[in-house]
């Protein structure tokens, strides 16, 4: 197989492990020039970037990307913790932290097991549809919207999450302003921000976890589903890079590097660093001592990586008791096109007739 050309379109390439491992390896700390960025990928290097001072979510001059300027997509955008620095992300955390803290755990896996259930028993739902509505209903009632209006918040909710994608296209950022119009009816700015940015990142849990399970075929008698998911995390995750911008001239990782200087800061390779992982090519859900970095650390760190693992085990949960069979979901898997986010795009159909390869 041959190895992607660059880290970004290792997203969507079919087996990029060996190469990020060997990003590690051989160039923790790069300049790319044809993608005009920094590259980290060591464990080290991420932590460093993450943890910057220098770095930040946006670029100094364009907090907010200019196709969303005067939308209420870019009011959004504009008002989310996760794309704030400074003392404005420091007014928002609190509010933020509160309210994911309201979602207790084993309630929030009750929701998702009865919204899989019923949508694995729907008529008309495939396996793709099925991985992105999940966590947009789960989400959704958690935040107080009522079932009935819970299929038209996820559809408002896919066209946020692609008009906020990194290069996204003129009629997504359409799209997605009428969305962030919708929703922004429904709910405040943050809870907004909660139904986008559980949506990519769990339906890439959900497809990742239902490969895992085709190609370690002993792991369902061996091994708590939870388990395996959060194994999935770490070895084939769904957030495979993030952004960092310089805000003043200095030293990250180690490398000299200048005011608006963009950092690609590689999670899925620092998660393969054997520092960080021994032997990280091994798919281990017993592995003792597991460093994750998808979902971020330092300031920006996620604080939904439980919700996202509880929805995506109750998800593939109810897939297995309908009677998907990951063996037959094939070796000759495609991903969504995508800058950073891994999510598989698997061909099953669910339903009352039964679970079956479309």
């Amino acid at each position: 197989m041959d190895a992607p050309r660059d880290p970004i379109a290792a997203v969507t390439h079919a087996g990029p492990y060996p190469y990020y491992r060997d990003l590690v390896a051989r160039r923790p700390v790069y300049r790319d020039h044809a993608l005009g960025l920094w590259i980290v990928s060591s464990a080290s290097a991420v932590t460093a970037a993450l943890t910057s001072e220098l770095c930040r979510v946006r670029p100094l001059a364009e907090p907010v990307p200019r196709a969303l300027l005067g939308s209420p997509a870019g009011a959004v955008f504009g008002g989310l913790v996760r794309m704030n620095d400074g003392p404005a992300h420091a007014a928002l955390k609190p509010g933020v932290s509160a309210t994911l803290g309201s979602f207790d755990t084993p309630v929030v896996f009750e929701h998702a097991r009865r919204h899989a259930r019923a949508l694995a028993r729907a008529g008309g739902v495939g396996l793709a549809d099925f991985a992105f509505r999940l966590p947009a209903y789960v989400v959704a009632s958690l935040l107080g919207v009522p079932d009935e209006t819970l299929e038209q918040t996820a559809r408002w909710t896919g066209d946020l999450a692609r008009c906020f994608a990194p290069g996204g296209a003129p009629e997504q950022a359409g799209a997605g302003t009428v969305a962030a119009a919708r929703l922004r009816e429904l709910l405040p700015t943050q809870s907004v921000g909660f139904l986008f940015q559980s949506y990519d990142a769990t339906a890439g849990l959900i497809g990742n976890t239902l490969l895992a399970l085709a190609r370690h075929r002993e792991l369902r008698a061996r091994a708590d589903l939870a388990v395996i998911v959060r194994e999935v995390v770490r070895f084939d995750p769904p957030v495979q890079n993030t952004r960092r911008f310089l805000a003043a001239d200095g030293l990250v990782a180690g490398q000299g590097m200048k005011a608006g200087d963009a950092i690609l800061v590689v999670l899925a390779a620092a998660n393969h660093d054997p520092a960080a992982n021994p032997s990280p090519e091994r798919f281990d859900p017993f592995r003792t001592d597991r460093k994750a970095f998808t979902f971020g650390l330092g300031p920006h760190a996620c604080p939904g990586e439980a919700i996202a693992v509880a929805i995506a085990t109750a998800g593939v949960e109810a897939l297995l008791a309908a009677g998907v069979e990951p063996a037959r979901l094939g070796s000759d898997v495609g991903y969504r096109p995508s800058a950073n986010v891994r999510v598989p795009l698997l061909e099953y159909s669910l339903g009352p007739s039964g679970s079956r390869p479309m």
